[in-house]
């Protein structure tokens, strides 16, 4: 009997300790939904989730965030924390040959860490370039509380056709067996193949690069020779689908898109020289575009010194592709393929063109928070504060609706519960 009682006891002390209850006291607290700010309003947290939000709530702790503007995490739908920046061809190749992929992955955890601390507390990892499946360790240590980061979707390897992707074997010796920066596939079997190992070995998402070759037409559209053929692009957006996971697919312009879309793609990446169809086709399907703008204006003009121009030229036509891709409905999720520049650069840097091609500031926040969650499958758990969800929340100091870039600097991070930015 006496035993019953004691692990009674232990049993409700440990539960009591569990239930320890934090209350944070906000200035102004934004509904993303709405995109009105309650202000003098309380929200409770229990373990790693919101439980209640209210006025005079109180905690076993209390946090005072009344001078602050408080926010849900932000989602960072594109980024590459294993890679540094790269200009040009041979930044690029400096990593993949030069770093070995346990360095890479420890200047990894500094970028995780780096982007919870400008306040992205989910992001979705596109691509190791190189690096293997060193993304899906990083999410389990970030899991296990090994390390500092935010809540990882991973898509490992990423996928494309042999020959249509750096590193390639003509700009060095032909003996040499290099390194590829991602799966080269060459038929439908191997690109299902392809799926199928990539899925083992834990991601969560399928990249495929769908196009290559970028080119304007004399009336200003873009154009790219396509990397698969019909029957391997849609064997591998097929096995995604049948395995139940999502499909993104980088593609600049309509040789990439449509046969991406036409393929099951949840999720066009860059799109830098789409057309009217593309975007018909992309609201009609309810395919989210990430558009990833600031790594263009980054890469552009070296890469035009060493006499590729094409980025210059999507610089320069992407406000009107904007404009016109939101007027046709397109769902935009945001992206900044941040690892293409330089991590100590703005994370949340795209908000400005956002809001300067259209987009009003509660729109361009609700492109990392409501939006991006719904295209992570997330919705209610992420990208928003309301009673269940994870207990993801930044305060910035500067009203964000009236200076979007007050989200540059993120003064206060929470994640899962736990504060990681303090004051």
């Amino acid at each position: 009997m006496k035993k019953i009682c004691l692990g009674i006891f232990l049993l409700l002390a440990v539960n009591a300790y569990t239930q320890q209850t934090i209350a944070i006291r906000c200035g102004s607290l934004l509904d993303v939904r709405s995109g009105n700010f309650t202000k003098s309003v309380t929200i409770l947290i229990r373990d790693n989730k919101v439980v209640q939000i209210g006025a005079n709530l109180k905690g076993d702790t209390t946090i005072d965030l009344t001078g602050y503007y408080v926010l849900p995490g932000l989602i960072d739908c594109h980024t590459h924390v294993l890679l540094q920046g790269d200009i040009t061809s041979e930044d690029y190749d400096v990593q993949v040959l030069k770093e070995s992929i346990p360095y890479r992955t420890i200047r990894a955890v500094k970028s995780c860490t780096q982007s919870l601390m400008n306040g992205f507390t989910t992001i979705r990892d596109l691509g190791t370039e190189g690096a293997g499946f060193a993304d899906v360790d990083l999410k389990k240590a970030i899991n296990k509380g090994e390390m500092e980061g935010p809540r990882m979707l991973v898509s490992t390897l990423a996928i494309n056709t042999t020959g249509h992707y750096p590193i390639k074997k003509s700009d060095y010796a032909w003996e040499i067996n290099l390194p590829k920066g991602l799966q080269e596939i060459t038929g439908a079997d191997e690109g299902r193949r392809a799926v199928r190992s990539q899925i083992e070995h834990g991601a969560d998402w399928i990249k495929i690069y769908a196009d290559r070759g970028y080119y304007k037409l004399d009336n200003g559209n873009y154009r790219a020779l396509p990397n698969f053929t019909t029957e391997e692009i849609n064997a591998i957006g097929d096995e995604t689908i049948r395995s139940r996971k999502r499909l993104a697919a980088h593609a600049m312009t309509r040789d990439g898109i449509i046969a991406a879309i036409n393929a099951g793609a949840r999720t066009i990446e860059h799109g830098s020289g789409m057309d009217d169809e593309c975007m018909q086709l992309m609201a009609a399907k309810n395919v989210f575009w990430c558009p990833t703008i600031f790594v263009n204006e980054y890469v552009a003009e070296g890469r035009a010194k060493m006499g590729s121009p094409i980025n210059k030229y999507f610089s320069a036509s992407m406000p009107n592709i904007f404009k016109k891709a939101i007027k046709a409905g397109v769902k935009l999720a945001y992206g900044t393929d941040i690892g293409g520049y330089a991590w100590n650069l703005p994370q949340a840097k795209d908000f400005e063109y956002f809001v300067q091609w259209g987009l009003s500031p509660i729109e361009a926040i609700r492109t990392a928070t409501t939006t991006a969650a719904e295209l992570l499958d997330m919705e209610g758990k992420i990208g928003e504060i309301k009673e269940g969800a994870f207990a993801d929340i930044i305060a910035v100091k500067i009203n964000p609706l009236e200076n979007i870039k007050s989200l540059q600097q993120v003064s206060w991070v929470m994640k899962d519960g736990k504060v990681f930015k303090h004051l």
